[in-house]
């Protein structure tokens, strides 16, 4: 199975702003839906946001919606993040679905990366 790396993870100020990257290794991403998660000490891996396939369908959690945008090329996975909170702390995976249309639902994804941690500070 084709790995996932993120990428673009850091420690920033609370208003700022990241942009992270998730790239296949050996291969282009596909024309499956691609998604986004994240895991916050403590607490269980949440969906942060979803694309279908050709990037022209995008969901977001509530949390995010308006701070963050998912994109997607040929090659690369994209979650730029403005406006950050302290409770967006947490580590984020990038993940391929078993599908097209993009998916909120873990269980649909088949590969995942490692994950990249974001951390904010007030």
């Amino acid at each position: 199975q084709a790995q996932l790396q993120e990428s673009g993870g850091g420690l920033v100020q609370a208003g700022g702003s990241l942009r992270l990257s998730c790239a296949a290794s050996g291969r282009s991403l596909g024309s499956d839906g691609m998604g986004w998660f994240r895991q916050a000490p403590g607490k269980e891996r949440e969906f942060v946001a979803t694309i279908n396939w050709n990037g022209g369908r995008k969901y977001y959690a509530e949390p995010v919606k308006g701070r963050f945008s998912i994109s997607r090329d040929n090659k690369l996975l994209y979650l730029q993040m403005n406006n950050l909170k302290p409770e967006d702390t947490a580590v984020y995976y990038c993940a391929r679905q078993k599908g097209y249309g993009g998916s909120n639902d873990f269980t649909q994804y088949a590969t995942w990366g490692q994950g990249t941690q974001v951390t904010v500070s007030s």
